[in-house]
């Protein structure tokens, strides 16, 4: 799985910009004017428990039926990791453009987390 190509996907038609890798994992951003920016991170070797040790904040949640954790960053950004197996995981980030929408990046994140739970692998335990 692409993360630039699932972000594509999931911000078809909303006026973001085309995903830009931004680092040597298999991590996108995304960004719109005026809204700020979106991101995907697919980590195949993390789970939600390495999460937790970096972020020890987070709150459990969950996506669709999936477990997840949610962390709130500073200013307007907001991390919602959803759970693909106990060394795997996604993040959908968000970080809104301005302090006056702060409050709605875990909103956003957690929409973002929502539309792509349903493209991630299932696992049978």
């Amino acid at each position: 799985m692409n993360a630039c190509a699932i972000l594509d996907q999931l911000n078809a038609g909303q006026g973001f910009g085309p995903g830009r890798n931004i680092s040597k994992r298999n991590e996108c951003t995304a960004t719109k004017s005026e809204y700020g920016a979106n991101g995907l991170a697919l980590d195949p070797v993390q789970g939600l428990q390495e999460f937790l040790e970096t972020d020890p904040g987070a709150t459990e949640t969950s996506v669709n039926g999936r477990k997840a954790l949610e962390a709130k960053g500073s200013s307007g950004s907001c991390t919602v990791a959803i759970e693909i197996g106990p060394h795997a995981r996604v993040l959908a980030d968000v970080v809104m453009a301005s302090p006056d929408d702060d409050h709605r990046a875990c909103s956003e994140a957690q929409a973002l987390a929502a539309r792509v739970e349903p493209l991630l692998p299932k696992l049978h335990g």
